[in-house]
């Protein structure tokens, strides 16, 4: 039997923690299926576990924990194992570490975006990432520019952009995260923007006008003189020759009808009519 060194010697793709299990492997391939070739599948996954592990740690401080890179290492290992053929004439360790390094990314890949990205974007991301660490700081200390990664890669100016956009998508952010590295500056939260009532107010005016300019006349004169000049209910009345009484009323029933045929039709907002005023909503 050919010790360690001198089979990783041979190899195309030398590993020092490669166990010899040559010999097994071809004991595996002769045997039906069943608790033995089980049993030594399982001699085989054991032996080849500490190269797994080196291969995951290959990937630690990538925003995942090391323990579970472990485990998606040993996931590959398995399938590995499981589908090698010695027959083909290929040394596991050729076969099994694309197969281990494969598994670790996809898992990447698949479960840790935070935000769905193309997997062309994803590739881009991984070459614009890769020729920053190579290029190194630029002159001006905010890394290589989109040129020079385009000069370094092959590819265009824009492809760089798109890399360079999916680098900060891997993880997000918390709104409660400081902006700056000082503890006094304010956090994320405090940028967003909000809904803005004004928009409220257009929606509501546009499902008000047709019915506005459908009322009579004079209930028309009356609302315009409340809400848009302002006028108190006795000065109207005084103006038109009735009670304030009168005024009062008429304001009450026509709003509350305005508001029931906006609320009835279809997509009416809800607050077209103050509760507590009875006007229409943004009106004074």
């Amino acid at each position: 039997m050919l010790d360690v060194r001198t089979e990783n010697t041979r190899r195309k793709h030398p590993h020092d923690d490669a166990p010899d299990t040559a010999a097994l492997f071809r004991r595996i391939a002769t045997l039906p299926d069943g608790p033995e070739k089980t049993a030594l599948r399982q001699d085989a996954v054991c032996a080849w576990m500490p190269m797994a592990a080196r291969l995951a740690r290959q990937f630690r401080n990538r925003g995942e924990f090391l323990e579970d890179l472990e485990q998606v290492a040993r996931l590959g290992l398995v399938k590995a194992v499981s589908r090698y053929d010695p027959e083909l004439g290929t040394a596991f360790a050729s076969y099994a570490v694309p197969t281990i390094v494969g598994e670790v990314k996809r898992h990447f890949r698949d479960h840790l975006w935070a935000v769905h990205v193309p997997r062309r974007a994803k590739e881009l991301r991984q070459q614009v990432r890769t020729a920053g660490r190579e290029l190194g700081g630029s002159v001006n200390g905010l890394g290589p520019a989109a040129s020079e990664i385009a000069a370094h890669t092959g590819l265009s100016e824009q492809e760089v952009r798109r890399g360079q956009g999916a680098l900060e998508c891997f993880t997000t952010q918390s709104l409660d995260a400081s902006l700056d590295r000082f503890e006094d500056d304010y956090p994320l939260a405090a940028t967003l923007g909000r809904d803005d009532p004004g928009f409220d107010q257009v929606i509501d005016r546009a499902s008000l006008r047709p019915l506005v300019e459908a009322l009579p006349e004079q209930e028309r004169r009356i609302l315009y003189l409340r809400f848009f000049r302002d006028m108190t209910q006795r000065r109207i009345g005084d103006e038109l020759g009735v009670s304030q009484m009168y005024i009062s009323r008429l304001i009450s029933t026509t709003c509350a009808r305005l508001r029931d045929q906006v609320l009835a039709g279809a997509g009416a907002p809800h607050r077209v009519m103050d509760q507590r005023t009875r006007r229409p909503h943004g009106h004074r």
